[in-house]
Parts: C-alpha cells; sequence; structure tokens
C-alpha cells in the first residue's frame, strides 16, 4: 500500500498500473465509512497476493486529483474506489462494501494467478532465448501454456520455440487448440495463421527437391508453382530471408497470382520474425491533473525486417 501525492501520483498510481492493476482509495481522517473500508482492502491486498496494487488517497491532503475523478465517475461522497488498468481509470464502488462485494469487484479486473504465472514464465523464457537457451525457454513456455491455456503469447512462442527444434508432432499437438483462430476468415489471429502457413511448409518440403526446382525455375522465370514451392522449401528449413526472395520474385512479376498467396506467405514470414510491441506506457500533463495520455512505447526497430517491409512496399506500389 502506499500514499498517493501530486508529486507520486504519476509513477506510482499511473506508470504503476500498466505493470498491475492498482486500486486507488480516496479516503479522509474524518471519515467513519473510510476507517471501516481501510482494513478490509489492506487484507484483500495480503490475500490477492500481488495481483493487483492499493494506493491510498487523502482527498483533503490531494483535492486536485479527488476531485478530477469524483467529477469524472458522477461521485461526490467517500469511501471512494478507482481501479487503475494500463493508465487509465476504468472503474469504481462507493461506500464501505462488504468484503465479498469487493472481492467480486476485483475479481473483474485482477488477473487470475494462473495467468501471471505464465506472464512470468513467458518473460523468463523471452530472457532464454535472448541468451540463445532455446531448450531452457522452451521449459519456461510448456509451462506457461499449461498454467494458462488461454494465453496467446506463451502458446504462439511455445509452438515457434518447438518449430525452431525441429519438434514438429510436439509443436502440432501444441497448435491444434488455436489452429480455428489462425483458420478464422473474418477475424484470423496473423500470428498463428503465419504458424500455420510455418507448419504447411515444413509438412510440404518433405515431399519437394530443392535442386529440382531451382532448375524449373532457372528453365522459366515465371514458374511460379516451382518458385513458391521452393519458398517454402527455404521456410521449412528456417532460411527466412531466402524464403521472402523467391516470393518477391513472384510478387513483383504478378501480385496476384494463386489468390496472392505469395504476397499472404511474404506477409507471414515477417510476422514470424517480427517481435511484439511492448505495452504503451503513460505520461501525465498539467500541473498534477489526471489528463492522461497515451503514449507508445518504443520499438527497437530490426533493420533486416524494415528492409523487407521495403521491398514487399516497393514490389506492391
Amino acid at each position: 500500500m502506499i500514499d498517493i501525492t501530486l508529486q507520486n501520483f504519476e509513477a506510482e498510481l499511473i506508470n504503476a498500473s500498466m505493470r498491475q492493476p492498482v486500486l486507488l482509495d480516496i479516503w479522509a481522517p474524518w471519515c467513519g465509512p473510510c476507517r471501516t473500508l481501510g482494513p478490509i482492502l489492506e487484507k484483500l491486498e495480503t490475500a490477492y497476493a500481488g495481483r493487483f496494487g492499493l494506493a491510498k488517497l487523502n482527498s483533503d491532503e490531494v483535492p486536485e486529483i479527488a476531485g478530477q475523478l469524483s467529477q469524472m465517475f458522477g461521485v461526490r461522497s467517500i469511501p471512494f474506489c478507482v481501479m487503475f488498468v494500463d493508465g487509465q481509470p476504468v472503474d469504481g464502488f462507493v461506500g464501505a462494501l462488504p468484503e465479498s462485494q469487493i472481492r467480486e469487484f476485483l475479481d473483474k479486473h485482477v488477473p487470475a494467478g494462473e495467468e501471471l504465472e505464465a506472464e512470468a514464465d513467458v518473460a523468463e523464457a523471452e530472457d532464454l532465448m535472448a541468451e540463445g537457451d532455446l531448450e531452457a525457454a522452451l521449459a519456461k513456455l510448456a509451462h506457461a501454456v499449461e498454467t494458462d491455456p488461454a494465453n496467446d503469447t506463451a502458446r504462439f512462442d511455445y509452438v515457434k520455440a518447438l518449430l525452431e527444434l525441429g519438434l514438429l508432432e510436439d509443436a502440432r499437438a501444441a497448435f491444434a487448440p488455436v489452429a480455428a483462430k489462425a483458420a478464422d476468415t473474418i477475424t484470423p489471429h496473423a500470428r498463428f495463421a503465419a504458424l500455420a502457413v510455418w507448419l504447411t511448409a515444413i509438412e510440404d518440403a518433405a515431399t519437394t527437391d530443392a535442386a529440382e526446382l531451382q532448375a524449373a525455375i532457372a528453365a522459366n522465370k515465371r514458374d511460379f508453382d516451382a518458385r513458391f514451392t521452393l519458398a517454402q522449401h527455404h521456410l521449412a528449413h528456417q532460411r527466412f530471408t531466402e524464403a521472402m526472395d523467391e516470393l518477391l520474385e513472384i510478387i513483383m512479376r504478378d501480385k496476384t497470382w494463386n489468390g496472392e498467396a505469395a504476397r499472404k506467405a511474404y506477409v507471414a514470414i515477417l510476422e514470424l520474425l517480427t517481435k511484439p510491441a511492448p505495452k504503451p506506457t503513460t505520461e501525465a500533463k498539467g500541473g498534477g491533473t489526471l489528463e492522461i495520455a497515451g503514449k507508445a512505447a518504443v520499438v527497437q526497430s530490426d533493420p533486416l525486417i524494415d528492409q523487407y517491409r521495403r521491398k514487399l512496399s516497393m514490389a506492391l506500389f
């Protein structure tokens, strides 16, 4: 639990809520119900074991913030609690509610323990992958998927790591629960769709001969079937740039060939190579007000991906 002031509200409330939900308790020393509610909230912060943070704001000492939140929610009494998530006030309640009702409120906004555990596993796996320890990362990702099967980031990274290690059957099994998301033609999941392209390429590569394909292309540069199959062969063997180079040759000659199959495969490879954007950060503006503006976190550019995005753009336009 932390006391919020004009000096620390951005760091301890706004920015802190980017990492975990923060419940702000607006109270005053003269308020009887506030003295009843406070201990309940502190007990729940302990019981929820880090799944949310508790912050307290004395409305007499910091009327600027208390007043703006009260006006925002149309509330004129205290105790008044506001839940902050991802830098924004998203919900609230008024009065010294019973513990059971507060738990119901918290459970609408606070991640389950399994979600937090899986997120921690994913974060550790990302560090391990950056160090080149793919097998250790795989163990962390397997645990994350087992702990929280609905964690799409964990599942994508897990299937991708399995494919990178050549564990095709395990990758198929891990991918099966989300295959429908990849195949959805209305709202497809781009990263899962990219995994589906990679899986198909690996399966098809078992019956292809790269030398024969290259000979066919040498004889006829517009043999798009051979060129596309060669691109799939490269993708299956994790030669991503070589695969995109072959696909680009098709796109430059015939953008709409085979229902834009070359463009779709090219975009899928870019998706496989692109790291997800980090969560946005926030900044507050003005003299201690809550005029919060979202600010996207800076994504470190990958020169290779940028280069191949430009190549695709030039080929299409």
